[in-house]
């Protein structure tokens, strides 16, 4: 383990608890199979970033109420919805190192547990008795929603553009790290300046940690990703590093790896070979250096926040979105 990711879990140590056991305390279903399946993804290894970030950033505001927690689940529901709903539709596998949900429990059930957990979501968001607060929870999922649509719509897609890339990935990850920042602001009763300063830094860590995620697809084995090796090229997911290869590569590469993109059946040689390309055209390096691009600005703009051990594990997490391996 790094020093930084020790640095972090030592300082958070007490919130991570404190989340797990919200998580729990919060789901409250009537059957005991909708409790199984929700804990087959809730409690299968999650980093619980998002509802981390939800409970420093209250702090950072000199929040002092006791629902912060709370609501950090209401997040981490919202997230395991579409990761039970992501998983059928795309056809995954194998999720956090588990046979995804569907495949163990069957598609309707996996649906319907996912719409549960959205419920729930918006049932702890209610509780708040802030409109504000609803409505950045219904606009995320909206907003979630539509970037797992537009991502179908091109699936397997080769002229897939590097904008229209960024515009997935911020729309199915960053704005719900983004809104997780935000609320905070809003439940802490912050001035406008901080809540917006927080949404920016929630944002742009957001798009670098998709940014990495896309990475992993072709740098990690099976045990450290938790799916199958290739699994998003297979889905037809068209990622950065691909964007880059295939804009910048010699005709004869361009046709070999288009083929390989839009055949679901390629091989592990194939795979491999792609990798070399890849990595030849630079494409591992170019994403690398975007994503760093946006830590920058997150941690940019926790400087609207003065010197404070909060902020500097936020400076933390950023930094080690570019250095985590999972």
């Amino acid at each position: 383990m790094s020093d930084l990711k020790s640095r972090i879990l030592d300082a958070v140590a007490g919130d991570l608890a404190a989340i797990e056991k919200a998580l729990a305390d919060n789901l409250n279903p009537h059957l005991d199979l909708v409790r199984e399946v929700a804990g087959h993804i809730l409690f299968s290894g999650g980093k619980r970033l998002r509802p981390l970030l939800m409970v420093l950033s209250a702090r950072i505001c000199g929040y002092t109420g006791d629902y912060d927690k709370t609501f950090s689940a209401a997040l981490e529901y919202l997230h395991a919805a579409t990761l039970l709903h992501d998983d059928l539709v795309d056809g995954g596998a194998l999720r956090r190192g588990k046979p995804a949900a569907h495949l163990k429990f069957g598609n309707p059930i996996a649906v319907l547990v996912g719409d549960f957990l959205l419920a729930r979501a918006l049932s702890i968001s209610a509780a708040t008795g802030r409109v504000k607060v609803v409505g950045i929870l219904a606009e995320l999922t909206e907003n979630m929603s539509q970037g797992e649509v537009h991502q179908l719509m091109r699936k397997g897609d080769i002229g897939l553009s590097e904008d229209e890339y960024l515009e997935v990935i911020r729309r199915k990850t960053a704005v719900l790290f983004e809104s997780a920042c935000r609320v905070s602001g809003v439940l802490a009763d912050a001035p406008e300046v901080k809540a917006s300063a927080l949404a920016d830094y929630g944002f742009n860590l957001g798009m670098a940690f998709q940014m990495v995620d896309d990475l992993f697809d072709y740098l990690l084995d099976t045990p450290q990703l938790g799916k199958e090796i290739g699994a998003d090229l297979r889905e037809g997911k068209v990622t950065l590093p691909v964007i880059h290869a295939l804009r910048n590569a010699r005709s004869g590469d361009r046709k070999w790896m288009a083929d390989v993109i839009q055949n679901k059946e390629f091989s592990i040689e194939d795979f491999q070979k792609l990798v070399g390309l890849l990595t030849g055209y630079g494409a591992f390096r170019y994403t690398e250096k975007a994503a760093a691009m946006f830590i920058e600005k997150a941690k940019a703009a926790l400087e609207a926040f003065g010197p404070s051990e909060t902020r500097q594990t936020m400076l933390d997490i950023a930094d080690y979105t570019l250095q985590r391996r999972v």
